[in-house]
């Protein structure tokens, strides 16, 4: 059967890998798959509210090292020891390099989920503040 949208066309291709050298190894970047998304999303769980449209990967590190480290390791389908050995300035150009590559992925599916996860708290939370996870009601409660 012939396609006869020549935009279809285009989208049976698999996407061309975006080569990046880091640590004198070329690797081959790719789009997250299917099969990866339930760990990839997991690991970006806890980023997801510092992620923006350039993110500073060194205060991502600092505040979610874990998290970056093992987003990294899947996103590039490497062992978890080859990130943790890269140079700290090895590691954000990878990261960079993982963002751009997957950026529809960011912006499509990881942005509009905070956007969700805000509205839905914002009824329930009053304007502007957020109740510190020891607070109890009776002690936080306006006096009247």
């Amino acid at each position: 059967m012939a396609m006869t949208d020549s935009n279809t066309d285009f989208q049976t291709f698999p996407p061309v890998p975006q080569v990046v050298t880091v640590a004198g190894t070329a690797l081959e970047l790719t789009p997250i798959r299917l099969g990866e998304l339930p760990r990839i999303l997991a690991a970006v769980r806890p980023i997801a509210a510092d992620l923006s449209a350039e993110p500073d990967w060194l205060a991502l590190l600092a505040r979610h090292g874990e998290a970056v480290l093992e987003l990294l390791a899947l996103a590039t389908r490497r062992d978890r020891a080859w990130i943790e050995g890269l140079a700290l300035d090895e590691a954000v150009t990878l990261a960079a390099a993982v963002f751009e590559v997957n950026a529809d992925f960011f912006v499509r599916q990881v942005a509009p989920s905070i956007a969700r996860s805000g509205e839905r708290l914002a009824p329930i939370l009053p304007a502007g503040t957020m109740p510190s996870p020891g607070s109890s009601p009776a002690v936080t409660a306006p006096p009247r």
